[in-house]
């Protein structure tokens, strides 16, 4: 028997495709033909948006009866304040995981639901709507299962901080080179390039990832012979994380031999920006939620203190 709590519930949504597109486009045969022309199935986004909202209606139904139900869209987390009691349930893809969790108290338990598992792997998506029956009464009671997630910390020298569960970019909000001074430890460059990418161990089969195959691409096809890429997948936990830069470019007043390594409690990155303008600091991919890191601004990337709180099976 359910047993009803005073607690509040609160469900992190996201928007679909056809939500998205929907803001663009006046009418259904607009949106379809904009879709159809680029190549696209109209009929692969109905079918994602009507399988998320059937979840989302399931899941509506099944924990009203647990408490009281607040619903937040991504895109207002950056400004919405959880309290240090709620029960958080994220629906939606991996990446909305993350980017709850690092709103998040520490310690505060969030679940992740996969509303589509025959579209989405969901890595950070465990369980399914049917599962929350079961799960959600764990979590009330705190005997569930969790895995701790480092994330990495970058704090500015005019006192703002941002917190990343899968990553960090630092550079130009534009295609425009980044400039800046990096830091690791004795060693320290000028650079002009596209920016930097910190990864922390969840973000390890991500960004990072893609990065490591891609320079072993261009040095075997460059002819420096055949470079097996080597993927460093970190457990969650990790307390190593790893910076890259993108596209260094090497010139008289710029170095790029400081370009990957290693980030440790006790090794931090820091870099200096050299921009004049639309230098930012985001994490995670939202774009949106950054910091400035214009000319003056100093960053010191560290493994946070604070870990995230993944309910697991």
């Amino acid at each position: 028997m359910k047993k009803r709590t005073e607690r509040k519930i609160v469900i992190v949504t996201r928007e679909t495709r056809i939500d998205g597109l929907k803001k663009r486009f006046t009418s259904v045969d607009q949106l379809s033909f904009y879709v159809e022309s680029r190549g696209g199935r109209i009929e692969d986004y109905l079918e994602e948006d009507l399988n998320y909202r059937t979840s989302l209606e399931r899941l509506k139904a099944d924990l009203s009866s647990w408490g009281t139900l607040q619903f937040v869209d991504r895109a207002f987390l950056p400004n919405y304040v959880f309290g240090p009691e709620d029960t958080v349930v994220a629906i939606g893809q991996d990446g909305l995981v993350a980017n709850t969790l690092k709103y998040l108290r520490e310690g505060q338990p969030l679940v992740g639901v996969n509303p589509d598992p025959d579209r989405w792997d969901g890595v950070l998506l465990p369980f399914h709507v049917d599962d929350l029956d079961e799960v959600l009464p764990e979590v009330l009671g705190g005997t569930y299962r969790s895995e701790n997630v480092s994330m990495a910390e970058a704090r500015l020298n005019d006192g703002q901080s941002m917190f990343a569960v899968n990553d960090i970019f630092i550079g130009q909000r534009t295609h425009a080179s980044a400039r800046y001074v990096i830091e690791v430890g004795e060693r320290k460059e000028r650079h002009s390039s596209s920016g930097v990418i910190v990864s922390t161990g969840l973000g390890s089969t991500g960004w990072l990832k893609s990065i490591i195959h891609g320079a072993s691409s261009i040095v075997t096809d460059s002819g420096g012979g055949e470079v097996p890429p080597r993927d460093l997948v970190l457990p969650w936990d990790t307390r190593e994380f790893y910076f890259s830069v993108r596209e260094p470019f090497p010139s008289r007043h710029t170095q790029c031999e400081l370009v990957f390594g290693s980030i440790t409690p006790g090794k931090p990155l820091r870099i200096r920006s050299l921009m004049a303008e639309n230098g930012v600091l985001f994490s995670d991919g939202v774009e949106s939620d950054f910091l400035e890191f214009n000319s003056g601004s100093e960053a010191e990337i560290t493994i946070s203190k604070i870990k995230g709180n993944v309910v697991v099976r």
